[in-house]
Protein backbone atom coordinates (compact mmCIF):
# COMPACT_ATOMS: atom_id res chain seq x y z
CA UNK A 1 0.00 0.00 0.00
CA UNK A 2 2.77 2.39 0.23
CA UNK A 3 3.65 3.21 -3.10
CA UNK A 4 -0.52 3.63 -3.15
CA UNK A 5 -0.46 5.95 -0.46
CA UNK A 6 2.82 8.15 -1.54
CA UNK A 7 1.04 8.48 -5.15
CA UNK A 8 -1.88 9.94 -3.53
CA UNK A 9 0.54 12.23 -1.16
CA UNK A 10 2.28 13.64 -4.13
CA UNK A 11 -0.73 15.12 -5.38
CA UNK A 12 -1.32 17.68 -2.87
CA UNK A 13 1.87 17.76 -1.34
CA UNK A 14 5.90 17.39 -1.76
CA UNK A 15 8.39 16.83 -0.43
CA UNK A 16 7.84 13.59 0.60
CA UNK A 17 9.21 11.03 3.01
CA UNK A 18 8.62 7.66 4.54
CA UNK A 19 9.74 6.41 7.75
CA UNK A 20 10.05 3.09 8.16
CA UNK A 21 11.14 0.52 11.26
CA UNK A 22 14.90 0.02 11.98
CA UNK A 23 15.66 -3.33 9.83
CA UNK A 24 11.97 -2.98 7.92
CA UNK A 25 11.38 -3.54 4.13
CA UNK A 26 9.94 -0.91 1.78
CA UNK A 27 8.73 -1.22 -1.88
CA UNK A 28 10.59 0.55 -4.83
CA UNK A 29 9.54 4.35 -4.31
CA UNK A 30 9.95 6.88 -6.57
CA UNK A 31 13.46 8.27 -6.37
CA UNK A 32 12.98 11.51 -4.95
CA UNK A 33 10.72 9.89 -1.92
CA UNK A 34 13.31 9.70 0.91
CA UNK A 35 13.31 7.09 3.18
CA UNK A 36 14.55 7.30 6.91
CA UNK A 37 14.78 5.11 9.47
CA UNK A 38 13.06 5.60 13.27
CA UNK A 39 16.26 6.27 15.34
CA UNK A 40 14.95 3.08 18.31
CA UNK A 41 12.59 -0.02 17.30
CA UNK A 42 9.46 -0.14 19.36
CA UNK A 43 8.64 3.63 19.73
CA UNK A 44 5.59 3.66 18.23
CA UNK A 45 4.13 6.40 15.73
CA UNK A 46 5.10 8.66 17.81
CA UNK A 47 8.87 7.86 16.95
CA UNK A 48 7.84 8.33 13.12
CA UNK A 49 6.21 11.43 13.19
CA UNK A 50 9.67 12.84 15.15
CA UNK A 51 11.59 11.27 12.64
CA UNK A 52 9.87 12.28 9.48
CA UNK A 53 9.21 15.83 10.61
CA UNK A 54 13.09 16.36 11.78
CA UNK A 55 14.25 14.77 8.38
CA UNK A 56 11.81 17.77 6.73
CA UNK A 57 13.35 20.58 8.44
CA UNK A 58 14.89 23.37 6.58
CA UNK A 59 12.72 21.76 3.82
CA UNK A 60 9.14 22.95 4.60
CA UNK A 61 7.46 24.43 7.34
CA UNK A 62 4.75 21.69 7.91
CA UNK A 63 4.20 18.20 6.96
CA UNK A 64 0.82 15.87 6.41
CA UNK A 65 1.50 13.02 8.79
CA UNK A 66 -0.22 9.40 7.06
CA UNK A 67 0.09 6.12 8.18
CA UNK A 68 1.47 3.89 5.42
CA UNK A 69 -2.57 2.17 5.59
CA UNK A 70 -5.17 4.29 4.11
CA UNK A 71 -5.31 3.13 0.14
CA UNK A 72 -8.67 5.37 -0.36
CA UNK A 73 -6.68 8.53 1.11
CA UNK A 74 -8.46 11.79 -0.97
CA UNK A 75 -5.85 14.25 -1.94
CA UNK A 76 -8.40 17.13 -1.18
CA UNK A 77 -8.66 16.01 2.34
CA UNK A 78 -5.18 16.82 2.75
CA UNK A 79 -5.40 20.08 0.90
CA UNK A 80 -8.39 21.15 3.09
CA UNK A 81 -6.83 20.49 6.40
CA UNK A 82 -3.51 22.69 4.67
CA UNK A 83 -6.13 25.06 4.20
CA UNK A 84 -7.22 24.93 7.48
CA UNK A 85 -4.16 24.40 9.33
CA UNK A 86 -3.81 28.48 9.83
CA UNK A 87 -1.33 29.98 12.83
CA UNK A 88 -1.83 26.39 14.84
CA UNK A 89 1.01 23.87 15.58
CA UNK A 90 -1.10 21.16 14.51
CA UNK A 91 -4.42 20.24 12.79
CA UNK A 92 -6.06 17.30 13.32
CA UNK A 93 -9.56 15.83 12.49
CA UNK A 94 -11.85 14.58 14.53
CA UNK A 95 -14.23 11.97 13.19
CA UNK A 96 -16.31 9.49 15.12
CA UNK A 97 -15.41 10.70 18.16
CA UNK A 98 -11.43 10.23 17.61
CA UNK A 99 -8.32 12.22 16.63
CA UNK A 100 -6.81 11.06 13.79
CA UNK A 101 -3.07 11.97 14.63
CA UNK A 102 -2.11 10.28 11.62
CA UNK A 103 -4.52 12.17 9.20
CA UNK A 104 -3.11 15.30 10.48
CA UNK A 105 -0.73 18.40 10.06
CA UNK A 106 2.11 18.98 11.93
CA UNK A 107 4.55 22.09 12.18
CA UNK A 108 8.10 20.69 12.05
CA UNK A 109 8.60 22.63 15.68
CA UNK A 110 6.40 19.25 16.82
CA UNK A 111 9.65 17.62 16.19
CA UNK A 112 11.32 18.73 19.28
CA UNK A 113 8.19 18.25 21.76
CA UNK A 114 8.02 14.70 20.25
CA UNK A 115 11.25 14.31 20.93
CA UNK A 116 10.99 15.56 24.53
CA UNK A 117 7.95 13.27 24.98
CA UNK A 118 9.62 10.43 23.80
CA UNK A 119 12.35 10.72 26.12
CA UNK A 120 9.62 11.04 28.81
CA UNK A 121 8.31 7.47 27.84
CA UNK A 122 5.19 9.48 26.70
CA UNK A 123 4.61 7.59 23.35
CA UNK A 124 0.88 8.70 22.51
CA UNK A 125 1.00 11.24 19.45
CA UNK A 126 -2.45 12.54 20.98
CA UNK A 127 -0.05 13.72 23.83
CA UNK A 128 1.26 16.78 21.42
CA UNK A 129 -2.24 18.43 21.60
CA UNK A 130 -1.46 18.93 25.19
CA UNK A 131 1.79 20.27 24.26
CA UNK A 132 0.96 22.68 21.43
CA UNK A 133 -1.76 25.11 19.71
CA UNK A 134 -4.07 22.81 18.18
CA UNK A 135 -6.71 23.35 15.83
CA UNK A 136 -9.63 20.20 16.13
CA UNK A 137 -11.37 20.05 12.61
CA UNK A 138 -14.90 18.96 12.73
CA UNK A 139 -16.37 16.01 10.46
CA UNK A 140 -18.79 19.07 8.80
CA UNK A 141 -15.48 20.97 7.66
CA UNK A 142 -14.16 17.78 5.37
CA UNK A 143 -17.47 16.74 4.65
CA UNK A 144 -17.50 17.65 0.81
CA UNK A 145 -14.32 16.49 0.29
CA UNK A 146 -14.56 13.07 1.85
CA UNK A 147 -18.00 12.46 2.43
CA UNK A 148 -17.38 9.29 3.94
CA UNK A 149 -14.27 9.86 5.45
CA UNK A 150 -12.68 7.50 3.61
CA UNK A 151 -9.43 9.14 3.85
CA UNK A 152 -9.13 8.23 7.61
CA UNK A 153 -9.85 4.44 7.01
CA UNK A 154 -6.87 2.13 7.47
CA UNK A 155 -6.79 -1.64 7.07
CA UNK A 156 -4.87 -3.68 10.02
CA UNK A 157 -6.51 -7.32 9.43
CA UNK A 158 -6.32 -9.48 6.25
CA UNK A 159 -10.17 -9.23 6.12
CA UNK A 160 -9.95 -5.76 5.88
CA UNK A 161 -7.55 -5.39 3.24
CA UNK A 162 -9.45 -8.61 1.29
CA UNK A 163 -12.65 -5.74 1.62
CA UNK A 164 -10.65 -2.91 0.43
CA UNK A 165 -9.06 -4.49 -2.51
CA UNK A 166 -13.09 -5.47 -3.36
CA UNK A 167 -14.30 -2.00 -3.06
CA UNK A 168 -11.36 -0.65 -5.22
CA UNK A 169 -12.35 -3.40 -7.97
CA UNK A 170 -15.95 -1.53 -7.84
CA UNK A 171 -14.24 2.12 -8.09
Amino acid sequence: MLPRVVRLLGEAVAPIVAVAAPGQETPPLLPEIEIIRDPEPGRGPLQGLAAGLEALRGRADAAYVSSCDVPFLRPAFVRRLIELFGDFAICVPEVGGYRHTLAAVYRIEAAAVAARLLAEDRLRPAFLFEEMPTRIVLPEELADVDPTFQSLRNLNTPAEYEAALRDLSQV
